[in-house]
């Protein structure tokens, strides 16, 4: 089975999962960067939290690896880019400290509110200092959230029982979306005058680097308290600590900074400042979550399976109602490559029935992954698949249609003058070929089936079956239909390959015109 390195702390409920599926669980921690370049061949996955940097440098000495599992959400150490291109999916665990972030970040605006720290350290080194620590309330002040995500919601939610008031910035947001949840949306500028409290909640991306800095803040309230658990960088941290010591804001918490770990810093020395180390996702909770949630997303890449929390696979989610035609989908886009013989230049994958409303696109890289699996000497995966038909120059264009004349849902692969075409029926969803090259078929996929076309005479059918039996070669299911010239058709699905020899047979049988071979 593969090499999975670990060069973070993870919970070992996933290690554990990962070791019970067959897998080497290589763990080192605390590697340097030449050190990972060092190690990181050989293996097929690579783990880790927010320390370890994946760079290109490091993803090109990777030879073997297929995925990046972030056992978090944030992705500012991983270079997407280079990966991608690569050919390695990286994949992460979006809602597993979701609750753990929002909650620190309640914990940090009410630290900063009432002065939590500063009075305790006070306290315990001797001195009790109750009006030098006066606070605020909430209640009735005006919480100003940056990024309505999921956390950013989670925070709007809670901070609603504190008696807040709620305002966003979030320009991907509707306004109806934002009523519902009881927050006005206002744009930045507004935002920040209004606020008594700011909450950013973004990714961090050249867009948002350094988004919330001087020429920012001095268009706050006095009273303004600035929080940040979201990603380090996002928050100017020179102009955020000039600015409340020029009294244009009043504090700050902060549990992310631009670099990391940090020892130093112009907001250490503020008494107005509350910092923590990057503890967001530090729960026992979101640990265990994570660790589970990314060992789940690595096993499945691994298996070459779709895998919901992949970054860079150019589609949504796939749908419940989608994910069952995965399969399928693959497994037409290898039986295509086998009738086709070469690669076309359009490929076109048709979506037709009720699926067909739904996004479709992971049908699509499903196809590619199929057809490229079956000639490509290197692992195929939803992420480099794209790029193999860009390299081949094969177009693909997507049809759909809400509506199919024959089937509740068809999938129909075509190009060159070929097609095939299947579907899922029955209580199991079981997979069925209905159609090859507009002739109609109803048997169930084999990974080596046999496509006979044949004079419409007495016999043939026999011959068949005479030659396959003295090979020892069964057939599982098969189904006969005509072609409009005529001509009679088989689709069989044999127990085992049929061999080079007996094909040779077939071919040379009497009133047999082609013997097409299709493997899945």
């Amino acid at each position: 089975m593969a090499r999975i390195l670990v060069t973070e702390e993870i919970a070992e409920g996933g290690l554990d999962r990962l070791r019970e599926a067959g897998h080497e669980v290589d763990t080192r921690l605390g590697l340097s960067p030449d050190e990972l370049i060092s190690v990181v061949p050989g293996a097929s996955a690579l783990i880790i939290r927010s320390a370890t940097q994946v760079t290109a440098d490091v993803l090109a000495a990777a030879s073997d690896l297929m995925v990046v599992g972030r056992a978090g959400i944030g992705l500012d150490n991983v270079d997407v880019e280079a990966a991608t291109a690569q050919g390695v999916m990286v994949v992460n665990a979006p809602q597993s400290n979701i609750v753990s972030a929002a909650e620190h970040t309640m914990a940090l605006l009410l630290a900063s509110a009432r002065n939590v720290p500063q009075a305790h350290a006070a306290l315990v080194q001797g001195r009790w200092e109750r009006s030098k620590w006066e606070g605020v309330e909430l209640v009735d002040k005006t919480l100003g959230v940056v990024g309505l995500g999921r956390i950013g919601k989670l925070v709007a939610d809670r901070a609603k029982g504190f008696g807040m008031r709620l305002v966003a910035y979030d320009p991907f947001v509707s306004e109806d979306r934002a009523r519902q949840m009881g927050v006005e949306l206002l744009d930045l500028d507004q935002l920040i005058a209004e606020s008594d409290f700011l909450t950013v909640h973004l990714p961090k991306t050249p867009e948002t680097i350094g988004l919330i800095n001087r020429d920012l803040l001095v268009k706050a309230k006095p009273s303004l308290r600035v929080v940040n658990v979201a990603r380090g960088g996002i928050v100017h941290e020179q102009d955020l600590a000039d600015c409340i010591n020029d009294g244009i804001i009043a504090g700050a918490a902060l549990d992310v900074f631009s670099s990391e770990p940090m020892t130093e810093s112009p907001l250490f020395d503020i008494p107005s400042v509350v910092v923590t180390p990057h503890l967001g996702a530090s729960t026992r909770e979101a640990q265990d979550k994570a660790g589970d949630t990314i060992a789940s997303m690595v096993e499945l890449a691994l298996a070459g399976d779709f895998v919901p929390f992949a970054v860079n696979v150019n589609a949504t989610e796939a749908n419940e109602t989608v994910r069952p035609f995965l399969p399928l989908a693959e497994r037409l886009g290898s039986m295509f490559q086998s009738l086709v013989g070469a690669t076309p230049d359009v490929l076109e994958v048709c979506v037709e029935g009720e699926i067909a409303g739904y996004d479709t696109r992971i049908i699509e890289l499903a196809v590619l992954k199929g057809f490229f699996g079956s000639i490509s000497e290197d692992p195929v995966t939803y992420v480099n698949a794209p790029q193999l038909a860009k390299d081949r120059g094969l177009s693909v264009r997507e049809v759909n249609c809400a509506t199919s004349a024959d089937y509740v849902n068809l999938l129909t692969v075509s190009g060159n003058g070929h097609s095939i075409g299947g579907t899922l029926s029955g209580p199991r969803a079981g997979q069925r070929v209905v159609s090859i090259d507009g002739v109609p078929f109803d048997v169930p996929p084999v990974d080596n089936m046999v496509v006979i076309t044949n004079d419409d005479r007495p016999g043939v059918i026999g011959t068949v079956g005479t030659l396959l039996g003295e090979a020892e070669v069964n057939i599982a299911d098969m189904d006969v239909s005509r072609t409009d010239d005529d001509k009679a058709v088989m689709l069989i699905a044999p127990t085992k390959r049929v061999p080079s020899a007996i094909l040779d047979d077939l071919r040379a049988a009497p009133g047999i015109v082609s013997v097409v071979t299709l493997s899945a």
